[in-house]
């Protein structure tokens, strides 16, 4: 999907909606297949335009955010839905200085060749947000474009969804987040080099890094998840935490795989998390760690074989 901006001339008529959609939950989809659905309907090709940086880290940027995906996370979910396109218009102090008019004029209709908009009941847009939906309709009528509206109640389901999945998370209630969603939360990263502990204890790990410090990190604990390594599924088990056993003092993300060997340094990996085992504990040997490692893994292959049946 382009989202680099044409010419009008080349641009065919379309239906928007527009908004942050992190997360892509449920509430967020059922806004998504609406506008895929009527603009087959209208022969309008269908536009999502969203918004990066999130508006708060340019108008707020002592206001420490996150987001439940990065924009390219954001980007490679919203693939999946059938959108003709996906526009990510960079927001800036200027974008954010546009009158609601010049707004209107120049992104929706001379770039994006708006005829139909599916917005929510209180989307405030313009210098200041001062332009409301109202509005968005009286400038429908000069540049001949129409405004759908989303119920109040659609809305309270999409920010109520949006709550209660960062919420969930944060509290490691990863089964909660994850039905309104619709799918596995996922945290994307790069395997980095560690200090090789845990292959001293035979529990080799493979360390995560997140370069979009705005990503949200689930509740420390042990969790279950899986991925795919060179398209082979494969599952394993998640600490994210300080390693108090070893007092250190920094939060690190690392992932054992189950059943695999392999060099998988420099590889990017999106890691499913699908399950909470347990809050991390400091041990009072590394004895006790393994042992209570054991017993995740064996807790961990018991959850893993329930999703077979």
């Amino acid at each position: 999907m382009a989202s680099n901006p044409l010419n009008i001339a080349d641009n065919p008529p379309s239906i928007i909606t527009i908004g942050t959609f992190d997360g892509v939950h449920i509430g967020h989809q059922k806004i998504i297949q609406r506008l895929v659905a009527t603009g087959k309907k209208k022969d309008l090709k269908s536009i999502v335009l969203t918004f990066f940086p999130h508006p708060r880290m340019i108008l707020q940027p002592d206001f420490d955010i996150k987001l439940l995906h990065s924009i390219k996370e954001r980007q490679e979910i919203l693939s999946h839905f059938g959108l003709d396109r996906l526009v990510v218009k960079e927001f800036t102090k200027e974008f954010s200085n546009l009158s609601a008019q010049d707004y209107v004029k120049q992104i929706l209709v001379d770039e994006l060749n708006a005829k139909h908009i599916i917005i929510g009941y209180d989307h405030h847009f313009g210098k200041n947000r001062t332009a409301n939906i109202d509005d968005l309709k009286i400038f429908g009528k000069q540049y001949g474009f129409t405004v759908e509206e989303i119920s109040a109640q659609d809305i309270k389901d999409v920010a109520v969804s949006s709550t209660k999945v960062r919420q969930s998370l944060l509290r490691g209630d990863v089964q909660t987040a994850n039905a309104f969603l619709g799918y596995p939360y996922f945290l994307t990263g790069t395997v980095i080099r560690g200090k090789g502990i845990g292959k001293t204890i035979n529990f080799p790990t493979a360390n995560i890094n997140i370069s979009e410090t705005y990503k949200l990190i689930p509740k420390d604990g042990v969790y279950v998840v899986k991925t795919y390594i060179n398209t082979e599924q494969v599952f394993g088990m998640m600490n994210i935490g300080k390693n108090p056993t070893f007092e250190e003092n920094k939060q690190s993300i690392e992932v054992h795989f189950f059943d695999i060997n392999q060099n998988l340094y420099d590889q990017k990996l999106k890691i499913e998390i699908l399950h909470y085992l347990r809050e991390e504990h400091k041990f009072e040997s590394v004895s006790l760690l393994k042992k209570q490692l054991k017993d995740d893994k064996i807790n961990a292959l018991k959850f893993i074989d329930q999703l077979d049946e």
